[in-house]
């Protein structure tokens, strides 16, 4: 009894406060009233969420994902699809805690009387980063708390499990009054921004292309489809003024790592062999020096002089030697601060043009696009790589063809983004991933992830019910979006 109790009052806090402590001197202005303002929440809540879903994207996403396989077997098997129950507790944890934070935001600035620009500016940023978050929740898990949650100090301590449809829905109305609040809205204070150094113009355009990124993702449901993709064609074809979109890499959600407190890298602190152990897989190695990508050094390292991968999924017990894996480098990259990027977002409009959805532009042009915005983002030069074999846009191809190419760039462009490139696979199957002998859960890409076991002791009513609506609680069991 005494361990059920702590394990409630655990995620009960986590779940219903925010924490501003230690935050370096933007925290704390003593020239200020006592009053914790919107602007001094919003640093800290960017920086721990993007900086856990790096390394939930290292951890899971890479492994499910055959970009890396992890060598310590006996310790961590998730590119085997043989997942803990415990995985899982810190990124539910970690995501609701700062889901406080961004709802404080949002509270703080629709308090602030005397800036009416500041209180549209940090309402509407709190709105995308909120719509952000529970994005990837939802996508990870299915039903999840939303209407309730976050409300401990309101007295709601086991919020309800609310339907994957409902929280879809109200994301989408989130995303549209933050684009109504940034409308004309001026810049603000730059040094309490870490993404976009107070820039509503951008924060209004990445508002509106996660919006695309998240019509795209129910556009394949068969009750909202229709909804979705003409909401799809509005933003892009019918009304693109009043939804601006990225225009340019520079206009990328990355929150850059600096190097300097707060705004380093998990990775950072690792030491070179814990770095080493995820070892890079043969599907990604190949598949990039095949192409002769112009990222493959930038991302790889040799063995003996090649690009040499290891295979996922292979049976226990039989560990391959080590080969490749990812440069030192990138342990303190200021790009894998990703959010979302401006070549994802072409990479989404080119498909919505191959599907015939919108046509303000043809999908090779999107596609050309966001191939060129993926490989100079990361400092490379394009060159002939738009020409090559395995890349060139041909328009005889098949429908499958050209799907195939849209995402295995797009994959790439995800290259540690938190959840996105595993949430894409199960909602398209691309990239085709080749899969080994030793895969647990009879062979089947997981399609979400276990409840924490803390949730099914501290809200078990409300566990039982989502379960009995959605399905059994298990790494087979498709969520909303994913049934026809």
């Amino acid at each position: 009894m005494k361990k059920v109790k702590y394990i409630i009052a655990v995620v009960l806090l986590t779940m219903g406060s925010s924490c501003t402590k230690n935050f370096s001197e933007m925290n704390t202005n003593p020239n200020t009233a006592e009053k914790v303002l919107a602007e001094n929440l919003l640093p800290r809540a960017l920086v721990q969420t993007v900086s856990a879903n790096l390394s939930r994207s290292r951890n899971i996403t890479n492994e499910l994902m055959q970009v890396t396989v992890n060598t310590l077997v006996e310790t961590d098997r998730v590119f085997r699809y043989d997942i803990r129950r415990n995985v899982v507790e810190s990124p539910w944890n970690g995501w609701y805690a700062q889901l406080t934070n961004f709802k404080d935001v949002y509270k703080y600035a629709e308090e602030n009387k005397s800036d009416a620009n500041k209180t549209k500016a940090y309402m509407a940023i709190s709105l995308i980063c909120q719509s952000w978050i529970y994005s990837i929740i939802t996508d990870t898990f299915g039903d999840v708390p939303y209407s309730e949650s976050n409300r401990a100090k309101e007295g709601i301590y086991m919020p309800v499990f609310d339907r994957q449809k409902d929280i879809y829905a109200d994301i989408f109305a989130k995303l549209e009054e933050a684009n109504n609040l940034l409308k004309g809205a001026k810049d603000v204070d730059s040094k309490y921004d870490p993404v976009y150094k107070g820039k509503v113009a951008s924060w209004r355009k990445f508002g509106n292309s996660l919006y695309l990124r998240l019509l795209m993702r129910v556009s394949g449901k068969a009750e909202v489809s229709t909804e979705a993709i003409d909401k799809i064609k509005d933003i892009v074809d019918i009304n693109p003024l009043n939804y601006p979109l990225m225009e340019s890499n520079d206009e990328s959600a990355i929150m850059k790592f600096t190097g300097i407190d707060p705004y380093i890298s998990p990775f950072a602190s690792l030491r070179d062999a814990q770095w080493r152990y995820p070892k890079a897989c043969s599907f990604f190695v190949e598949k990039l020096d095949l192409s002769a990508d112009p990222c493959l050094s930038r991302w790889l390292t040799q063995y003996n002089g090649l690009y040499e991968g290891i295979p996922s999924g292979y049976v226990s017990g039989e560990t391959p030697g080590g080969k490749s894996y990812l440069q030192n480098a990138l342990m303190a990259e200021p790009l894998t601060g990703n959010m979302m990027n401006y070549g994802e977002l072409q990479l989404i409009l080119a498909e919505a043009a191959l599907k015939g959805w919108i046509s303000s532009k043809t999908a090779k042009d999107y596609y050309e696009a966001g191939v060129n915005a993926r490989v100079t983002l990361w400092g490379r030069s394009i060159g002939t790589y738009l020409s090559g074999n395995l890349v060139k846009w041909n328009d005889p191809d098949s429908f499958e063809q050209k799907m195939e190419k849209i995402h295995w760039q797009k994959y790439l462009t995800l290259f540690f983004t938190d959840m996105q490139a595993w949430i894409e696979y199960r909602r398209t199957g691309y990239p085709v991933l080749p899969k080994g002998p030793g895969l647990r859960n009879d062979g089947i890409m997981p399609t979400r992830l276990y409840y924490p076991l803390s949730i099914q002791a501290a809200n078990r009513k409300n566990y039982d019910l989502a379960v009995s609506i959605q399905g059994e609680d298990d790494l087979k069991t498709k969520m909303w979006w994913e049934l026809p």
